[in-house]
């Protein structure tokens, strides 16, 4: 034990310079901590604003072999893909989330010619393809049907695997599905496709931006995942879930949303020895990049910020739209 006292400290005294500031920071952020989504489209040469995500496209695979090239010269080590599905390929079974030669897959595979330095990480979940936006099979009441669903997860996850994709991130919040996925994994000669699953996903407001990307706001209408996304209210509950996917096989957790639950983050840090990803979710992302293009703070330095909370928190990755954005002015 030891005692502190004015004059003989000063806490300014290391906060007095630039470089005493960086020597002595406890934690950094660097580009090999991001991961970069992306939203995929039909199509050839496309490049398709999102109007709730300033600086955010739906790309054409061809165009997205672009981008990524980019996030690999910059240093991120992973990409997140999701599909923006045409409303003739969505249906009440999902079938097309396990055909071998839906977008995805095809744009795994086009990513894997390239022979970049980068991981590929696809979603599972099948509220791309269904009519109503869920995402798993519901009954007509729109009731979830857990067990249905996941047995057409196992079968997106193996086609997702034939086709390259190096991780396997189940989003559905089903019970239950991390292990039925791993086994089927295992069964099929997959033993180093990595699972990370979003363990602790919650029944957020907001997700609002990433569901127009997807087109499937439209069909949720007023319908609620409450059933089987998270409350937010609860803490507890998240350790619970993350303690049921590790047991089942996951390789590292996904928490979602981010900067509202970091609460949740340095919870499940103390609790459980497994790598941590915070997701900032598109309603996060919209509203930084919204109040920084009216002035009211830098975007920069607010995304920088909120990436070394998450880190504070626990978090060793961070996924967040603005991944290419600001690494590339951390590495001036």
């Amino acid at each position: 034990m030891f005692s502190l006292s004015y004059p003989k400290t000063r806490s300014q005294r290391l906060r007095s310079c630039k470089w005493s500031r960086d020597l002595f920071a406890e934690t950094s952020i660097s580009p090999k901590n991001l991961i970069q989504p992306f939203f995929v489209t039909e199509g050839k040469n496309i490049r398709d604003a999102i109007g709730t995500m300033p600086n955010v496209f739906r790309y054409s695979i061809d165009n997205l072999i672009t981008e990524i090239a980019i996030a690999t010269e910059l240093g991120i080590k992973a990409i997140l893909l999701f599909p923006q599905i045409t409303n003739d390929k969505k249906s009440t079974d999902a079938k097309e989330s396990y055909n071998i030669n839906n977008l995805i897959c095809r744009a795994i595979r086009e990513i894997k010619k390239q022979k970049f330095d980068i991981g590929i990480i696809a979603d599972v979940a099948l509220d791309p393809y269904t009519l109503n936006g869920h995402d798993g099979i519901t009954d007509k009441d729109d009731k979830i049907l857990n067990d249905s669903t996941i047995d057409i997860l196992c079968k997106q996850s193996l086609s997702l695997a034939e086709a390259g994709c190096d991780v396997i991130a189940p989003s559905d919040m089903m019970d239950g599905r991390v292990g039925k996925i791993r086994d089927s994994l295992e069964q099929n000669g997959f033993h180093n496709t990595k699972i990370i699953s979003y363990s602790a996903k919650y029944a957020s407001n907001f997700y609002g931006p990433f569901r127009d990307a997807v087109g499937s706001k439209n069909c949720l209408k007023n319908s609620s995942k409450d059933t089987y996304q998270m409350d937010f209210r609860n803490v507890q509950e998240a350790i619970t879930e993350v303690g049921l996917d590790i047991s089942e096989g996951t390789d590292a957790i996904i928490i979602k949303p981010g900067m509202p639950y970091l609460d949740v983050i340095s919870s499940i840090k103390k609790e459980f020895n497994i790598p941590i990803i915070a997701y900032q979710v598109s309603g996060e992302y919209s509203m930084l990049k919204m109040a920084g293009e009216k002035g009211i703070f830098n975007t920069d330095q607010a995304f920088i910020e909120s990436f070394i909370s998450f880190k504070r928190a626990g978090a060793c990755s961070i996924i967040t739209y603005a991944a290419i954005e600001i690494a590339k002015k951390l590495i001036k």
